[in-house]
Parts: structure tokens; sequence; C-alpha cells
């Protein structure tokens, strides 16, 4: 694009006619531009051989991008699925999609309204009326589509996404208005209190499981609502008379999801184990820090107190996959205990340079420790104390230890709604040793590292739950085994040392002395400064945060845990 100069761009208020093309103005502001058809991004490519003209390449100019988005919008707009769909590069899906948005979401009356581009994307507004049989409403909402260039022949096309039509689908999903097949809920904290969006916002994709879960079981009746259905899902709803059934695997880990409620149901009702001063810190906590989570759950029964998200589209608490960094260690750490390569108050080795499978391993800020002890070393989060291990051990004695004793990565915890339940893969080579210190392939959440704390605390996995499974009778996951009496009591003292006087100590300042921590950082690829990380116990109540791209986790997570600790106290 460089420093070249283009003329001067003047919206338009009425078609005009262009080299015998017609040219349509769809509104909004910074988008005065022209869709050429005939000519233009949805018309036909045509020509033979002999006329063929040079494929362009390079990137996409601001007209190209605008002229298609134009095209595609003006389409939609209009009702025309053929031509809004010839200017995408998925031709058949955006067709599906886009019929369906009027045949089985019956909106109507679409107006959209493309706003400023940023580069290659064009935000746009959406309004149109959901009209059911007797019953409509208003829709309103932001998307967003990106153009491209297609490789074969150079033609600037939309980006096919099925969250171009709606920013709630994903790939696959669909929308559909009717009767739904699962009633709303209206659930309860533990003292009986509702639990609401408008009080709690991190719990909007919470009260989506809960319903997907338990509307049919809690005797609640459906109402008319336009819904995003996943893939996986069948929900006809009275359209089609048939009676909605879904696929377990789509249920448990993404359920449907209301867009709008055109009549609403008879709420059945769930009660949870969330404590409502709890949820009300945690909601406030994360709020502090841009991309942060929290979790708080009960160790001695495995009850979830609070859980929150500073942004509330997607639940990081409980279905996050990251790589925990430090935290690993407390696995870690009893995985050596246990196999005698480590104990709480021996001289342990950490060295500023650790080498396994071809790597170079290294402490933050290349620091050593002499002569000290494994203690010392776990307060001080010294990564070679561990990495120097990893040519004792096996390649799955560590997803042992994180399946047996922990309860992780086997992808069987019932709490209520979805979650992802750690991963702590089989690795070899220098991927092991970085698995050590929570780094390599391992993947955890919020919810997971609470648990991890929790059991280190106990000394027996409790599965974390927010509704109690004598609701629906479920089976809650069990771990195969305890922690050694030895391991445990080693365990808490690497803990209570760290929280006292480690890494952890500055956070936890004052919560003493029934009480542990370990801090951690995980480094990201593509991201200028690691996720810090947060996990600590005191007396029956175990936590655990992380901030996305925030840095050491006693000074980013640090804070926020040792808050709601303090809050439950």
């Amino acid at each position: 694009m460089g420093n070249r100069r283009r003329a001067p761009e003047r919206g338009r208020t009425r078609p005009a006619v262009i080299g015998g093309m017609i040219a349509v103005v769809v509104g909004g502001a910074g988008f005065g531009v022209y869709a050429l058809y005939g000519g233009g991004a949805a018309a036909d490519d045509k020509g033979s051989a002999s006329d063929a003209k040079p494929v362009k390449t390079g990137p996409l100019s601001a007209t190209e991008v605008r002229s298609t988005a134009t095209a595609f919008l003006t389409a939609w707009q209009s009702g025309d699925v053929k031509a809004a769909a010839a200017a995408t590069n998925d031709t058949a899906a955006a067709r599906t999609l886009l019929t369906g948005y009027g045949k089985d979401a019956y909106v109507k009356d679409v107006k959209l309204t493309a706003k400023k581009r940023s580069g290659d994307a064009v935000p746009f507004s959406v309004k149109g009326t959901v009209a059911y049989k007797n019953l409509t409403k208003p829709l309103a909402y932001e998307s967003e589509l990106t153009v491209v260039r297609r490789a074969k022949d150079g033609r600037p096309l939309v980006d096919w996404r099925s969250a171009v039509v709606h920013p709630e689908l994903e790939d696959g999903d669909r929308l559909v208005t009717g009767a739904a097949g699962t009633p709303p809920v209206k659930a309860l904290d533990r003292d009986g209190g509702e639990l609401t969006t408008a009080k709690y916002p991190s719990l909007g994709t919470v009260l989506d499981g809960l319903r997907e879960k338990y509307g049919e079981k809690a005797g609640g009746k459906a109402g008319v609502e336009l819904r995003v259905v996943r893939a996986g899902s069948e929900d006809a709803g009275d359209s089609k008379n048939t009676k909605r059934t879904k696929k377990a695997s789509a249920s448990d880990k993404n359920p449907d999801k209301t867009l709008l409620a055109l009549s609403e149901g008879t709420p059945g009702t769930v009660r949870t184990t969330l404590s409502p001063g709890l949820q009300a810190a945690a909601e406030q906590q994360v709020s502090t820090k841009e991309k942060s989570s929290a979790v708080v759950i009960r160790p001695s029964t495995g009850e979830i107190l609070a859980a929150a998200n500073s942004g509330h589209g997607f639940n990081t608490a409980f279905q996050g996959s990251l790589a925990p960094g430090s935290t690993m260690k407390i696995i870690t750490a009893s995985l050596l205990i246990d196999k005698g390569l480590a104990s709480t108050n021996k001289v342990h080795p950490c060295p500023k340079y650790s080498t396994y499978g071809g790597w170079k391993f290294q402490n933050d800020d290349k620091f050593q420790i002499k002569g000290g002890t494994f203690k010392a070393s776990f307060a001080r989060s010294c990564n070679t104390a561990f990495i120097s291990q990893a040519k004792k051990l096996s390649n799955d004695d560590l997803t042992k230890q994180a399946q047996q004793v922990f309860g992780l990565g086997m992808d069987n915890w019932a709490i209520g709604v979805p979650t992802f339940d750690g991963s702590v893969p089989v690795q070899s080579q220098a991927q092991m040793a970085a698995s050590l210190i929570g780094q390599g392939g391992v993947r955890m959440n919020p919810l997971n590292m609470a648990s991890v704390v929790a059991t280190a605390k106990t000394g027996t996995f409790h599965q974390p739950y927010l509704v109690a499974p004598t609701v629906d009778d479920r089976t809650l996951a069990k771990a195969s085994r305890s922690l050694s009496a030895d391991t445990q009591a080693q365990l808490k003292e690497l803990l209570q040392y760290t929280a006292a006087a480690g890494t952890a100590a500055e956070a936890m300042a004052g919560l003493g002395p029934d009480f542990g921590a370990k801090t951690g950082s995980a480094e990201v690829d593509n991201q200028k400064k690691p996720n810090g990380w947060f996990t600590a116990w005191k007396g029956d109540l175990a936590a655990a945060g992380v901030v996305q791209q925030g840095g050491h986790g006693g000074e980013t997570a640090g804070p926020i845990v040792a808050a709601l600790l303090k809050a439950g106290s």
C-alpha cells in the first residue's frame, strides 16, 4: 500500500450508473461505497482462456474490501441468498446458514449497516424482527466480516464463518426460533437467592449450562425463543412437532444458547453450591485485572463457592485450557517425593541451567541456589530443581500422578455444567521435562488448579461440583489413590513455607498460619508477558486464579486469590 495516493471517496444517496453497472449503497458511518454488480464482487467470473487476465495478488485495497462487503451485505439485506453466498469463499455453507436465517430463525425486515472498516475487517450492525406465529420481537446486534483474496483467481471475497451471521455462532451451529425444547431454570445460590447475570455478570455461561442439563429435570415449561443450536444438536422446535434431542458430547461441553425470548417459559428451580458473598467478591476482584479468572472451592467436599471471569463471553474459569506454569510444581513435587527423588529438608540441586532432551532450561533471571534444600527451591520456584530430575522419570510418570492422585485429565468430571478437566499428556524428551514445570503440553484452568491445591491440603481428591450429585443421581469422579501420609505432610510443608517466606508471601501476608500457596508464570508463544497464576488454601477454602498476559503470578493473580480467601474466612 505504501504512500500510494488515492482519490477521495464520496458517499452517494442514490444508485448511480457507472460504466453500465448499477452501484448500490449500504448506509453506515465511513462506508459510502459502491457494490458493482455485473462486474463487481458478487458477479460471476466469466471469460475464456484467450482473454484471461493475470491473477491479482498482494494486499487488498480499501476499495476491494468495501465493495466486497457492500455486495454481500446488500444481497443479504435484500433476501438474495444466492448473491450473498456468491460473495463469500464458502458458497454452500453461506447459502445454508443465510437460508436458515429467514426460514428457521424467522428473522425478517433485516437492515444491515456497515461501519468504518479496520484493515480487511468491516464491522456492521444488524436490526430486524423475529416473527414466529403470532409473536414478534425486535432483534439487534453487532457483527463483523473479513475480506480475503482467493488464491486461484485473486478475487476478493467475504471470508465465511458462521459468526458473520451472528457472533454467538460457531461453525456448524444454526439459528432456530420456536418452542425451546429445554425449559428455563431459576438458579439459586446456596442460601436460596436467585442467581442472575444482572447481579453476577460472569455467570452467563454457567446459567446456560444449568438450563441445558437441568431444564427438563427441574419441572419447568419451555417458552418460545431464538436460540443458537450447537453442532451435534437436533432442535426442531414446535415448527416440526418433534421432540428435541441432543447428543451428549455437544450438551456436555457447549450448550445451546438463548438469544431472544419471544415468550417466557415457566422455569424450574436448581440450587447450586455458590456462596453469594464469595461470588460477589470474585466478580469484583476479577474486574480489577483484564483477562482474569478465579475459582473458590471447599477442599473438604469439593463444593464450588465462586467462579468469575473478567470477560463474560467464555468461561475460562471452568473451560479454559492454559499452561499452568509453576503451579504445576505441586503435582510434580508430590511425584518426586513419592519416588524418593526429593525431600523437603534435604539438599536439592538448583543450578542456573539444566539441559534435557536437547533443550537448555533456566530459572527466572538465571538465579541459582547453592547447597539449598528442596523446600528452598520450591518456595523460590526453581525450574532446574525439577528439570534436573527428568532423566530419572518415565515419560508417563507425571500423567499417572495427575490422573491417579489429582483426578485430572480423564474427562470425567460431572460438576453440573461443562468443564475442561485438565490435560497432562504423555510426552518425551524436552517436552516431558517442560511439563514438569507446567509448560509443554500441560493445560489447566482455575477450577483444576483450585482442586489441585485442595487435594494437597486434604490428601484426597474431591471432585469439584456446582450442583449436588443427589439432584440427578450422577456419580462424581474419583481418583484411584490418595497421597501417602508422608507425601502429603511434606507437600503441605512446601506450600506453607512458600506462602510464609517464598514467592507467595507478599500476597498471602496476614492469612496464616493454616495456609499454603504456589505461584506460577506460564510463557505463551507471541505474548510479551507470561500468564500469571496463583493457587492457595486457607482453612477449608481453596482458590486459584489466572491473569492472562499479566506477568508474575504473585503480583497479578496473587492479590485476587488472597482477597477471596480473606473474604471467605
